[in-house]
């Protein structure tokens, strides 16, 4: 999956235009885009599209209400016998956070009849202070686990920031820092790192810029929340013919050398981590249904 898109579960009209939006997943919202009065109206508008939308279209996935409030037990009981894809975990701070939402789903899944471990996991890792120093601690939380994304909103909320990019409109050092360490913590617990939203949709320029830098970096996917962001993150998150030209040209350099650690491509040197990241973008490429 290359894109992940917000959708508040309480409108029917959002809900339409997400599924025709292109999205790889929807994040049905039970959490922030949904007001206090209208949680209820939310579990119900997302238990009636899970059980009416096409399932053949976006991944669907639930954003439950953070385990610090009375809310999220009824978010799960709402919808997890209607089987989402995934329930999205907002405010984690460590792993026992992942445990925690994967023991009540065991207990609902076996109540629904459904098999165990049907509904996967994935979490907002970085929107408060104390969960900054818990990334390491995802690895081996869950099988239930399948990626990581980090919030920028939260955490400026969170440490009282008055804003959270500089005067060029990059992240300032608290937020680089949750970026980097969601990456590395994905990649040590074996899961995607998906990177965060881009809140100014109108801004297609500077949504292209910070998509291509996490794919640069290592990110597999990101969040958006508005339909006209899809088409760009699809497009850089996809690997171009050139990409995959050269990832299989590395693969059959390799092949052709027999077992060495070290192979010259187009007067390059390419060594055993090269090989590794070229079969990592076929395997991608491959999930994307682009080669």
């Amino acid at each position: 999956m290359r894109s992940f898109l917000f959708v508040p579960a309480d409108s029917d009209k959002k809900l339409a235009k997400g599924a025709s939006s292109g999205a790889d997943a929807l994040i049905l919202d039970l959490e922030d885009a949904v007001a206090l009065s209208n949680k209820e109206a939310a579990r119900r508008g997302a238990a009636d599209y899970l059980k009416s939308a096409d399932r053949n279209g976006p991944k669907l996935c639930v954003r439950m209400n953070a385990l610090d409030t009375p809310l999220w037990r009824d978010d799960l009981k709402a919808v997890a016998a209607h089987a989402p894809h995934a329930i999205l975990i907002p405010k984690t701070i460590s792993g026992d956070c992942v445990k925690k939402v994967a023991h009540a789903l065991d207990l609902l899944e076996a109540e629904a009849g459904l098999r165990t471990d049907t509904i996967k996991l994935f979490c907002v890792a970085t929107e408060t202070a104390a969960s900054m120093f818990n990334l390491g601690t995802y690895a081996g939380s869950s099988p239930r686990l399948f990626a990581l994304t980090w919030g920028a909103e939260d955490l400026a909320a969170a440490l009282a920031a008055r804003d959270n990019r500089d005067e060029t409109g990059a992240y300032t050092g608290p937020y680089q820092m949750a970026r980097t360490l969601t990456l590395l913590g994905a990649v040590a617990a074996g899961v995607s790192p998906v990177d965060t939203i881009y809140k100014d949709f109108r801004d297609e320029a500077g949504l292209e810029r910070e998509t291509r830098a996490a794919a640069r970096d290592g990110f597999t996917a990101k969040m958006a929340i508005h339909p006209a962001q899809i088409e760009i993150i699809n497009r850089i998150f996809t690997p171009s013919e050139e990409d995959l030209a050269h990832a299989r040209a590395v693969i059959d350099a390799f092949d052709k050398a027999g077992d060495v650690g070290v192979v010259a491509l187009d007067g390059v040197m390419l060594d055993i981590p090269h090989l590794k990241q070229a079969r990592a973008l076929l395997a991608r490429a491959a999930a994307a249904k682009t080669i």
